[in-house]
């Protein structure tokens, strides 16, 4: 067994590559991969302590049991109870930090981690698709918009400047822009029938501190669901000048982060053996990112295929259903064999 650590910048969190079996020099084997971290537990409305896991008959509750800590015992116990010497392949565990604020691990590990040529190139990601096999995804891009004014008492307004108002205008065009997107039919929509579009959408808007005082400061922070194929860069374009069309004020435009949107050929040797040991016989996409779309751009084969539905992720009272888990764990051994051990 050969354990390696990939620190973040700061060395406060890292992601854990842990192998077993022989290198692989021709990419061969398999790599069953997710993210540790999960999202907060704020709600008010969980029946039991989100971080324990609850066993409720057919489900077992708890914050991330669905997305995506379950995956992450099945993962472990394969490998633990792989016999090494029976492996004519690599089986490999990559388990990523910080991925629900941003993909930060997995584009970290693309960037630095200088083993992965020696890795397996198929990647199992075991978000939660309700034990569907996933090719493509879309990706989440975040940007900040930031307009600056003079702050001055209200009542003597010709003292000072709003920032708001200009920052009202330019919501009004993203508005714009949004509903000119939702018109458009880019190449791959096809894959994503439910919004076969890119989507706009302005989230945050943080701007003032009191009624009586003219706001020197306003900003916008929105997100776009891409396709594959379309880059920040270019979207990014469209949002800034959508906006320099609608005011003079000056701006500042940045792109926060980037959780690129992933796609794999059908044919792909790993989609089509997870599709086979299921019997899926059709192409699945889902509209959130994941780490796939950094780990695709490092040279990787990715699908998602995991149990869990992600209708219950980030919620109070997340479950994973028991049938499904033990489902899941099947499939893996088949795969893990087929992959890793088959002569």
């Amino acid at each position: 067994m050969r354990i390696a650590r990939n620190p973040s910048a700061d060395g406060t969190k890292a992601n854990l590559v842990v192998t077993v079996g022989p290198d692989s020099d021709t990419g061969e084997g398999v790599v069953l991969s997710g993210h540790m971290d999960v999202v907060p537990a704020e709600e008010s409305d969980w029946r039991s302590d989100p971080f324990t896991l609850t066993d409720a008959g057919d489900r077992l509750v708890g914050r991330g049991s669905a997305d995506m800590k379950g995956f992450l015992a099945l993962a472990t116990n394969r490998l633990a109870a792989s016999e090494e010497r029976s492996l004519r392949h690599p089986l490999t565990l990559l388990f990523t930090y910080d991925e629900e604020v941003g993909t930060l691990g997995a584009r970290r590990f693309g960037d630095t981690f200088e083993q992965r040529e020696r890795l397996p190139r198929s990647v199992v990601i075991g978000e939660p698709t309700e034990l569907q096999v996933v090719r493509a995804h879309k990706g989440m891009v975040r940007y900040r918009l930031e307009f600056a004014g003079r702050a001055a008492h209200s009542g003597y307004p010709h003292l000072g400047r709003s920032a708001i108002e200009p920052a009202a205008r330019a919501i009004a065009a993203l508005a714009d822009l949004r509903r000119a997107m939702e018109a458009e039919r880019p190449p791959h929509g096809d894959l994503f029938p439910e919004v076969p579009f890119t989507a706009l959408n302005v989230g945050v808007v943080q701007g003032g501190t009191a009624a009586n005082v003219i706001p020197d400061r306003c900003e916008i922070h929105l997100g776009v669901r891409v396709l594959p194929g379309q880059t920040a860069a270019r979207i990014g374009e469209r949002i800034e000048q959508a906006v320099r069309e609608a005011v003079v004020e000056p701006f500042a435009f940045e792109c926060v982060s980037e959780s690129p949107a992933m796609m794999l050929d059908e044919g792909a040797a790993i989609h089509r053996r997870l599709c086979d040991a299921i019997g899926q016989r059709d192409s699945r996409s889902v509209m959130f990112a994941t780490d796939a779309g950094w780990l695709q751009r490092a040279g990787f084969e990715c699908v998602l295929f995991g149990p869990g539905d992600i209708k219950v992720a980030h919620r109070a009272n997340e479950s994973l259903p028991v049938a499904e888990f033990h489902r899941a764990g099947e499939v893996l051994d088949a795969l893990i064999h087929r992959s890793c051990a088959d002569r």
